[in-house]
This record gives structure tokens, C-alpha cells and sequence, in this order.
């Protein structure tokens, strides 16, 4: 076969799957999971010669609106590429496979608008690999007369929580073990209904993959059980989703963060990478923290990370450095916690990077590690330590990311301008909302 003009032998697992079709999917700009299904015999020709795709998918919303004079219209075309590395057989869906695309230009190259070719790009030019684990909340739902309400009443690590999700819980393991992607543990989390699934970090591009194809896993076996999964950052009153990204840099055996001669265990370029992603952290959640419904998450005092600091197992921090366990060089990360679910991981993952790097670069001091909770303290005690706090808004977040010539440059101005056209026609949508709200309310009062 051939791929940008030179002969690849590609893996044939799908042909001995016992399936007949095969989902091709991607994230745009919007978070959403989408792509096209195709009949399993004709994989090998879409691995070689792609399944068209309109530009105009990068200028679409979460809700399917098109933007009218966005980047790209109704004029222009690309390929969605699978990744055959990616497939698997999806376990919780009859007779189906799926894998992850790349999106290529006409020319058969990148396309500048596509975030999963941006982040591999930009982890080529690294000088190391990057070890990465999404982890993930959700809550199970289910329908009743009264509309959609949390499938128990309980809370954090409950053991009746435990009971009741755990015929959901086992399909929800079994189905990501027989698509390789490591299970660690699972939990039930702070709210009724809520739940947590930890898979097992890993490398590259591999990371941001098995994030989409748990959170693929976790909605397809609650449909299974007649349940509704929701990964939405705020889905009920005083509840919350989040998607902490915990990071690593590695030379080969040796974890670049880790120090034994610090007291903390953390390297210099541990330190400028910390000092880097909080230099870029208004901006940077534009990325992680991508929706309106996004920022009724991100408030102080919620262990949502509603401020740019960093902390030694602080969950108020943005970045925290998780208490080493076992083999202390192993285990030395960051945690990256004011990001949620409805972010593109390849964009969330990218950007971190991008920031990171960029403090690693410059040699950014990160200031002393932040040991308590900083809502705790008067807004004028925080302006004097540089505990700043993060963007309240969605419309915040985008002008940060906007003028952030760092992040820019790692996007490209495709993916850049693009994203954040989606992001704005969003925010737009949501104060026109509010604003009708207000006139329909004010009236009955005044």
C-alpha cells in the first residue's frame, strides 16, 4: 500500500474481528466525538485513501451551528485518515470496530485545522516522551417522570454507591480491558450519581486516544443499561465533572521531574514547566475548560483548581503535585486539575505542553508551593502572594487565549483563529440567552 508516497504494511486486526462495520472518529473544535461508519471490508481502502470530510466541521458548535463566516464555510474539503493503530473492537456495541483519525489536507499532509495531527506534530519535536492519564468523573442517570436525576442518592466512596452501579461499573471494566486500555480503580465520587474510572496513563498520542474511547465506553454500556451517562462539567445543582490531566516528562528509563536531592523531589525543569503552565493558565483554559457550563464548575473552594498556584497535594491548586506512591521516580507527576471533560483532549494536552515547554524554556520560577486553601484568604492576601484567580467566564478565557502569542503558535492560525471562532459563537449564544432572561425576570419584579 502506499501513504504519502512511500509503502506501509498496516495491521489487519479487523479483518479477523467478526465485525461489519468500523466507526472512524475525531474531535473538532466543539469536544464532540464525531465521524463516519464505514462497512468493515472497505477499512484498508480508508486507511490509504481517507473518507471525505467538509472543512466546515472545525467551524461547528457543540449544538451543530455552523458559523456562517467562520474560517471555513461551505467551500472545502479534507480527509478523515484512521490511525489503524487505534482499532479495536468495541465490546459494549454489536458487531462494530472503531478507530481514531488523523485529518490530512487534499495534498495528503496534515491538515492545518486538525487538533490530533497538531498535538502529534508538536510531540515529534519534543526532546522527550510525554507520559499522560486523563482522569475522568461522570455521573449515571437515569429517566423518571420528574426528567433526568442521578441513579443514587449517595455520595463520595460509598459502598451502597458501589452496589448499585456495579452491574454498570463490571461492563464498564470488562469492556476497557478487552480494548487493552488499563484499568486502575473505580470509585464513586462527591455527588449522587457521580462516579470515577481510572485507566492507566500512557505515552504520546496514546493518552488522548484511550480518553475518548473511555468516555466512547462509558456512555455506550450505560445505554446498554438503559442509563444516561453525562460527562458535563456542572450537570446538576452543587454537582461536577472534571478531567484532571496528570503529566510526566521522560528521557527513556529516567522521569525528567523528578529530583532525589530536592526536598520536594521535583527537578528544575519540573519547576519551570509548573512555572510555565501557570504563566499561560488564562489562556490555557480556554482549552481545558472549553464551555459556558465549564465555568459554574471552575469556583473556589469546589476542588475545582479555581486559582493559578500550585501546591504539594493541594486540590485548590491548579497544578498539584500528587504524594509520590511506591517508587518515588515512577510516580513524580503533575496534575493539572481546572479541566473538564468537554474539552478536545489532543487541544487540552497540546496546550499544557505548549505552556509547559514554554516555562522549561525560559526558566520561569513557579514561586513557593501554595500550602493551603487560597479561598480561604482575603482577595487583597492573594494579590500580595501572586495567587491570581483563573477566568470566571468562558468570554474571559477566550480573550486570554487570543492574545497568548505562546499557545497561538502551538495551535497554528487555522486552529488557532478557528477555535476560538467556535468558542466565541458559543459564549455569544449564552449572554444573548442570559440576556432574554433578564428582561423576561426584571419585568415580573420591576
Amino acid at each position: 500500500m502506499q501513504a504519502n508516497g512511500q509503502s506501509v504494511t498496516y495491521p489487519v486486526e479487523w479483518e479477523n474481528a467478526e465485525i461489519d462495520l468500523v466507526r472512524l472518529l475525531y474531535v473538532g473544535n466543539d469536544g464532540v466525538v464525531r465521524g463516519h461508519t464505514i462497512d468493515a471490508e472497505d477499512v484498508t481502502a480508508a486507511i490509504t485513501d481517507g473518507s471525505t470530510l467538509p472543512q466546515s466541521v472545525q467551524s461547528l458548535t457543540a449544538f451543530d451551528q455552523r458559523i456562517l463566516d467562520g474560517r471555513f464555510d461551505a467551500v472545502g474539503e479534507a480527509r478523515l485518515m484512521p490511525d489503524p493503530e487505534t482499532f479495536r473492537k468495541l465490546p459494549y456495541t454489536e458487531r462494530c470496530g472503531a478507530m481514531l483519525c488523523n485529518i490530512h489536507d487534499l495534498d495528503g499532509n496534515f491538515w492545518s485545522a486538525d487538533p490530533r495531527s497538531a498535538l502529534v506534530s508538536f510531540l515529534d519535536e519534543m526532546d522527550a516522551d510525554v507520559h499522560t492519564a486523563f482522569e475522568s468523573e461522570y455521573h449515571l442517570c437515569q429517566e423518571t417522570e420528574d426528567g433526568l436525576v442521578p441513579l443514587d442518592d449517595r455520595g463520595v466512596y460509598a459502598t451502597e454507591c458501589m452496589r448499585t452501579a456495579h452491574p454498570i461499573t463490571t461492563d464498564i471494566v470488562g469492556a476497557l480491558k478487552d480494548q487493552n486500555i488499563g484499568f486502575e480503580k473505580y470509585y464513586p465520587e462527591h455527588a449522587p450519581g457521580k462516579h470515577e474510572v481510572v485507566i492507566a496513563p500512557s505515552s504520546g498520542v496514546t493518552a488522548a486516544d484511550e480518553h475518548l474511547f473511555l468516555k466512547e465506553t462509558v456512555k455506550g454500556v450505560a445505554a446498554n443499561h438503559d442509563l444516561q451517562a453525562t460527562f458535563l462539567p456542572r450537570p446538576f445543582p452543587g454537582s461536577t465533572n472534571g478531567c484532571h490531566i496528570h503529566l510526566s516528562l521522560w528521557n527513556r528509563d529516567e522521569n525528567e521531574f523528578y529530583d532525589a536531592g530536592d526536598a520536594d523531589g521535583l527537578s528544575d525543569r519540573a519547576r519551570y514547566f509548573i512555572g510555565g503552565v501557570l504563566a499561560h493558565a488564562d489562556a490555557l483554559v480556554a482549552l481545558t475548560a472549553p464551555t459556558v457550563n465549564s465555568y459554574a464548575r471552575l469556583r473556589p473552594q469546589t476542588e475545582a483548581s479555581a486559582f493559578a498556584c500550585w501546591g504539594l497535594d493541594n486540590r485548590e491548586a491548579a497544578v498539584r503535585i500528587p504524594s509520590p506512591k511506591g517508587d518515588a521516580e515512577k510516580t513524580t507527576r503533575l496534575e493539572f486539575r481546572p479541566a473538564d471533560n468537554a474539552a478536545n483532549p489532543y487541544l487540552a494536552l497540546l496546550g499544557i505542553l505548549a505552556a509547559g515547554m514554554d516555562g522549561v524554556e525560559r526558566e520561569l520560577d513557579p514561586g513557593n508551593p501554595v500550602g493551603f486553601d487560597p479561598g480561604n484568604l482575603p482577595r487583597v492576601e492573594r494579590d500580595d502572594r501572586d495567587i491570581c484567580r483563573l477566568p470566571e467566564t468562558l468570554g474571559e478565557a477566550i480573550r486570554a487565549l487570543e492574545a497568548d502569542d505562546v499557545l497561538a503558535d502551538a495551535l497554528g492560525p487555522d486552529l488557532h483563529k478557528s477555535y476560538i471562532e467556535v468558542k466565541r459563537t458559543q459564549w455569544q449564544s449564552f449572554t444573548e440567552s442570559a440576556g432574554e432572561w433578564n428582561l423576561e425576570r426584571f419585568r415580573q419584579v420591576f
